[in-house]
């Protein structure tokens, strides 16, 4: 993502939800963080996810504007919690509940930058295990 902004830093941001309407124009970013989950999967296997995840808050300043340089600048602060891996990007976005978004697409277009949210699902990763269909013959019972 910071390689496409690099790009053009002067150009404004524009954020579209997954089915294509955008969000504020105003909105702000208040955090840029490293998010690490360690988890075991019904199979029993430890697993982990590395994101970065920017917080976005709307605020009553309707004249603010973000532009690809602004957001530059708020990954070079968080450059001590990043690191240096190119991280996969999600938004975090409070519409009466808190929610996250994937960033699935940052696209330059010739007055604007488009960035593309696409939704979050919960999978079985052990399916192999657990779904009667996908286990192999001889495989032992689901572990769900």
């Amino acid at each position: 993502m910071r390689s496409a902004l690099a790009a053009g830093p002067d150009l404004p941001l524009t954020v579209l939800w997954p089915d294509g309407d955008p969000i504020e124009a105003h909105f702000h970013v208040t955090e840029v963080g490293r998010v690490q989950k360690d988890f075991v999967d019904c199979g029993g296997k430890v697993r982990r996810t590395v994101t970065c995840l920017l917080q976005t808050w709307v605020g009553e300043d309707v004249d603010h504007r973000i532009t690809a340089g602004k957001l530059l600048k708020a990954f070079d602060h968080g450059a001590e919690v990043l690191g240096v891996e190119d991280l996969p990007v999600e938004l975090e976005y409070e519409a009466c509940n808190v929610i996250q978004f994937k960033v699935v697409a940052v696209e330059r277009e010739t007055e604007r930058f488009v960035v593309r949210l696409g939704g979050k699902h919960t999978d079985c990763l052990a399916k192999d295990l657990c779904v009667p269909s996908a286990r192999t013959a001889g495989a032992s019972a689901g572990c769900c």
